[in-house]
């Protein structure tokens, strides 16, 4: 594998329209197209991950025959594949029948409460460990691959599943045998021995974007904020306000099971997504033991299996856990802890304020050979290239603290928002910049409602969003506080500029496979969705981004045997990442700006793109 294209299929991009695309990918060097979901969804669908009819291919994207078609002309494809919930609405005949219901969906029979997807009672749990559920829902997706049309999986949510490992083996043995799994590592975390190529590449974009930070700039970030709480007890706050509200029906319902009265505090407690104990098999790993070691003495036995006849209990749990830390980390603390937004990316550690190279070489060494390496995403709180400009901030820490008192002067205001809200607002408006004045409050009202401070989903206080609002169109229309962010913007643009290039270059040459979401070859200032879903402009043009990924595809094509194997540190100066891809590839960017510090190994050597080198004959 050289690289994989995201493409986000809607009833606006059909599965024709990305048949017009494929010369361009092929030209470009891609050798598999990665599909959003390509079953039939829910009439009006924008993102296809709620699925009304597993066994059909979606009619809104063009039918069977054209995605046939299409996998048909594409060089390899892999499908985004959801096998965790359906869509909860007539239109599925799965839960229209009250009795299909009972057999497909994971359903409490004795409140007629059924599982959610997170906290969306739209989207209802899918009994995929049942062997009749799993065929059924899988029998189209598998047809493609088993007359050769598509190439592999991608698997959607895979911690909402009872048994992970199982459906994972499962499909395997159905002869699928590429997979990939959108699993969420937190640092530090490892992948679990499954049958998988690995993951879509979260813990690589924040490792990525960590190097590029310099660490100098923390505590003047820290003390802009005027927050005094550190990041970990903004975090576990929200977790725990997430366990306690928006989950109150998943922990009823583990109470029943087993009534412990530190229940919803052990469910916000977890350092990881969940544990993966298996009570039907007895399987307690060591990664299971210390994520859950710090809970009281007897919830914690119960979970590792110490103390049997609990079964149903432990398994809901470790469904429940990584729907907690979701929406209270990513949906919730990312939109409150503000110091530096670069950060605050899903997997991310927002108070881990940079890595050194020998922490980036140690990860990118035990990387699974085809795992997918991530920038920008359908799910990222925001694109690469939003990530690096505002990165870059760390590195002009004083310049930027400087700039943003003088602002909050400029643009002083009664009401709404409050100092944290405006400074998410300054890193939002120059991270994207030059940012529609419409794209700014769309985002700007996710935001607060996200952040679930002075206005949410649930508990919308209008006259709040109001203000805050009023107050992003006087951004635009106050003439001294828009000069000074033009007179700022070209030195950041340009540190932006530079920090995305050279992630770029590492992303395309580090172990993994790497991958480009829908228009992310050319610059892509793009926020959470849905503004990360806006159409793509496919008009043939060419820009120095696109340039180096053609550039470094073209040498992955070259050389797919050293991309494909080891992976060798070369001795560099502090602030230059070095190594080296087999015999004929070498690798050095600088992480602070300028030229990288590295001898070249004996030989001939020619440079393909800015700090790439390949053998000379």
């Amino acid at each position: 594998m050289i690289a994989t294209y995201r493409l986000q299929l809607s009833a606006d991009f059909t599965f024709a329209d990305a048949r017009r695309v494929v010369p361009y990918l092929r030209e470009l060097g891609v050798s598999h197209l990665y599909l959003s979901p390509v079953l039939q969804a829910r009439r009006g669908s924008t993102h296809g991950y709620d699925v009304a009819d597993p066994r059909r291919i979606s009619d809104e994207l063009g039918g069977e025959n054209e995605l046939r078609a299409l996998c048909e002309e594409a060089p390899g494809v892999i499908i985004d594949v959801v096998p965790n919930h359906m869509a909860t609405s007539d239109e599925n005949p799965f839960w229209r029948d009250e009795e299909l219901r009972r057999r497909f969906f994971d359903v409490d029979p004795l409140t007629g409460w059924h599982r959610r997807f997170f906290d969306v009672g739209e989207l209802g749990g899918v009994r995929v460990e049942n062997e009749e559920v799993f065929a059924t829902t899988h029998e189209a997706v598998l047809r493609l691959v088993h007359e050769g049309l598509v190439d592999g999986f991608r698997i959607d949510h895979p911690d909402g599943l009872a048994d992970p490992r199982g459906y994972l083996e499962r499909l395997r043995e159905r002869g699928v045998e590429r997979v990939w799994v959108e699993k969420i590592l937190e640092p530090g975390e490892q992948l679990r021995d499954w049958p998988v190529e690995g993951t879509t590449g979260y813990e690589f974009a924040n490792d990525v974007q960590a190097l590029f930070v310099d660490p100098a700039g923390e505590r003047t970030l820290t003390e802009l904020t005027e927050e005094t709480r550190t990041w970990r007890d903004v975090a576990a706050e929200a977790k725990l306000e997430q366990a306690r509200t928006s989950f109150t029906p998943e922990v009823e319902r583990l109470r029943r099971l087993y009534d412990h009265p530190q229940l919803a505090e052990s469910l916000a407690s977890l350092p990881v997504y969940r544990t993966y104990v298996e009570p039907w098999s007895g399987r307690v790993e060591e990664a299971d033991r210390t994520a859950l070691a710090h809970l009281p003495d007897d919830l914690r036995r119960v979970l590792l299996l110490e103390e049997r006849g609990h079964d149903g209990f432990v398994t809901r749990f470790q469904q429940t856990t990584g729907a907690v830390m979701a929406k209270g980390v990513e949906d919730t603390a990312f939109y409150r802890y503000v110091r530096l937004l670069a950060l605050n990316e899903v997997g991310g550690e927002p108070g881990r304020f940079g890595i050194d190279v020998d922490h980036f070489h140690r990860a990118n060494a035990i990387r699974p050979p085809r795992t997918l390496l991530a920038g920008t995403t359908h799910d990222t709180k925001r694109s690469a290239d939003v990530r690096a400009r505002i990165g870059a901030l760390a590195g002009m820490a004083d310049e930027w603290a400087e700039r943003v008192t003088r602002w909050r002067e400029l643009n002083a205001h009664d009401g709404g928002p409050d100092w944290t809200e405006e400074l998410l607002i300054y890193q939002t408006l120059v991270g994207a910049w030059p940012l529609e004045r419409e794209r700014l409050e769309e985002y700007v009202t996710k935001a607060l409602r996200e952040a679930k401070r002075n206005t949410s989903w649930i508990d919308q206080d209008e006259r709040w969003e109001a203000s805050v609002l009023a107050f992003c169109r006087g951004l635009y229309e106050n003439t001294a506080f828009m000069a000074d962010v033009d007179a700022f913007m070209p030195g950041l643009d340009a540190a932006g500029q530079r920090s995305a290039l050279a992630q770029l270059t590492l992303r395309f040459t580090s172990p993994g496979v790497p991958d480009i979401y829908n228009g992310d070859e050319h610059p892509y200032f793009a926020l959470v969705d849905p503004d990360n879903r806006r159409p793509v402009d496919w008009t043939p043009r060419r820009s120095a981004k696109s340039d180096l990924v053609r550039a470094l595809l073209a040498l992955r094509a070259r050389h797919a045997d050293a991309f494909a194997g080891s992976y060798e540190p070369l001795p560099a100066g502090e602030h230059t990442c070095a190594f080296r891809r087999g015999d004929d590839v070498v690798v050095a960017v600088s992480t602070r700006g300028g030229d990288p510090q590295v001898e070249l190994p004996a030989g001939r050597w020619r440079e393909v793109a800015p700090g790439v080198y390949e053998r000379s004959a």
